[in-house]
């Protein structure tokens, strides 16, 4: 991708440090001025403005009442937050067990028509199996050395993904294949993952493609990421989830998309990608 996954983020954060900049500058007071009726000192001034550390809320109401508009501290405490929220270490959002984080999508599930998801190294999550998504989750909770709930965040996985079966739905789901080959489980669990998609894409909701390994590609894999409609993409790295909300960062989500998508093969040609890769279990 042309852009960092965390640029939204950042660029977040760097409003909110503009906004505090402004702030002073309006006052006419100087960096050092601020600090004096802050009670830090002036490089603490510097790096929030410069983005280089988030405000506590603190922060923002010593700030805004030296500037003489305490009235702003709210909105820009709210505009800070949800610039922090826009970067979700995974280890934060998981410290008592991966339960918890597969029901905190079920609201964004509901209110989404059309879910757009490229995977480059696992069956998306709506369209696992339960020993599958186990095996993921599992692996998971290890490499975060959190508490391993993995069969009931397995069993909460199940559970939401029985939206692809509800209407009002459309997903639009492409793969590498070499995910197909990516062994998590025994060869029972993954037999019964591999058999599921050959169910799951001939449901009249879901489109899956699966982009060959021999294509000629348009563009390299990139990190897995969801389209939630045209308002939210959510990309999923090793250490945080980043939610980018920056109309011309989604946009150039959905273009990528596009070209993955198009470089995929869908109906008989990816079951028969599939079974490729059933037979190649024995």
């Amino acid at each position: 991708m042309a852009t960092s996954p965390s640029s939204s983020a950042q660029e977040a954060r760097e409003r909110v440090a503009r906004r505090l900049r402004d702030l002073r500058a309006d006052a006419g007071l100087t960096g050092t001025e601020l600090a004096t009726r802050c009670g830090w000192t002036h490089p603490k001034t510097s790096r929030l403005e410069n983005a280089r550390t988030p405000p506590t809320p603190d922060d923002i109401r010593r700030w805004c009442e030296a500037c003489g508009v305490p009235e702003q501290a709210p909105d820009i405490i709210a505009q800070s937050r949800d610039a922090e929220s826009a970067y979700m270490e995974w280890q934060r959002q998981v410290r008592t067990g991966l339960k918890r984080l597969q029901d905190s999508y079920l609201d964004l599930y509901r209110s989404t028509e059309l879910f757009r998801v490229y995977s480059p190294t696992l069956v998306p999550g709506l369209l696992q199996t339960e020993g599958y998504a186990r095996a993921v989750l599992s692996g998971v909770a290890e490499l975060l050395a959190i508490p391993n709930d993995a069969g009931r965040a397995a069993a909460a996985r199940m559970e939401r993904s029985k939206i692809v079966h509800e209407p009002g739905h459309r997903f639009v789901m492409v793969i590498e294949e070499s995910v197909l080959y990516y062994q998590l489980g025994d060869a029972d669990a993954m037999a019964a993952q591999l058999g599921y998609l050959l169910t799951a894409g001939a449901l009249p909701s879901v489109s899956l493609g699966i982009i060959p390994k021999g294509v000629r590609r348009t563009l390299w894999p990139q990190e897995v990421f969801h389209v939630y409609d045209d308002q939210l993409v959510s990309v999923e790295l090793m250490s945080a989830r980043v939610r980018v909300t920056q109309p011309s960062e989604v946009a150039l989500y959905v273009r990528a998309f596009e070209q993955l998508r198009a470089m995929a093969v869908y109906g008989a040609d990816a079951r028969a990608l599939v079974l490729r890769a059933i037979e190649a279990l024995h």
